[in-house]
């Protein structure tokens, strides 16, 4: 298992798609497979598919390396789940979404929305007294919004998990997520006080 440098035992994250029937109970079964292997859901995101009847599921799964490794295997028996992959290793385009309501009183409401500009998010809604936003990247860039709108006071912070797919094939006959990676994901890591484990 990997250490950090204080003897800190570190998980491994792996990033799990699966096409699910679209049936009561089915979250349920895959969260007690979880539960009784001992993994630990960081994230997780479902939603209706382009197949009518199904749903697909995205996971980040944590645990020791040596358990995580097999998730999607396991995941694969379960008669609910129809199509599993595990995409941690593949090249793929992840995203996570954040609706942030801040307080905007008048004299401090343009600074709020010079940050919203800088960080090129959308402003879905303004009331008297407070604006929410619409962030949409990877986890670095929405905890960092919500750092530098903690000096105006923000009131309620909503996040989906990631959702992820395989990165399109450049070359005729190439495999999908398989050409070189252009950008990196963090598998490693080991947990601090205060972290939500949201990816």
């Amino acid at each position: 298992m990997t250490t950090n440098t204080n003897g800190a035992a570190a998980f491994q994250q792996r990033t799990i798609i699966a096409l699910v029937q679209d049936r009561p109970g089915v979250l349920a079964r895959i969260s007690g497979l979880f539960r009784r292997r001992g993994f630990n859901i960081a994230s997780l995101t479902v939603g209706r598919s382009e197949r009518p009847g199904l749903s697909r599921m995205t996971f980040v799964v944590e645990g020791p390396p040596h358990v995580v490794q097999h998730v999607a295997a396991q995941l694969d028996r379960l008669v609910e789940v129809v199509e599993v992959q595990d995409i941690t290793e593949k090249n793929i385009v992840w995203r996570e979404l954040a609706l942030i309501k801040v307080s905007a009183p008048p004299e401090n409401r343009s600074e709020v929305l010079e940050l919203a500009n800088v960080f090129r998010v959308n402003v879905i809604d303004i009331g008297a007294h407070s604006l929410t936003m619409e962030v949409t990247g990877g986890r670095n860039k929405i905890n960092s919004l919500i750092e530098l709108l903690r000096r105006f006071g923000i009131r309620e912070v909503i996040r989906t998990g990631r959702v992820a797919t395989l990165r399109g094939a450049l070359i005729e006959g190439q495999e999908e997520g398989a050409h070189t990676l252009t950008e990196s994901v963090e598998h490693f890591y080991v947990p601090t006080a205060g972290d939500s484990g949201s990816v």
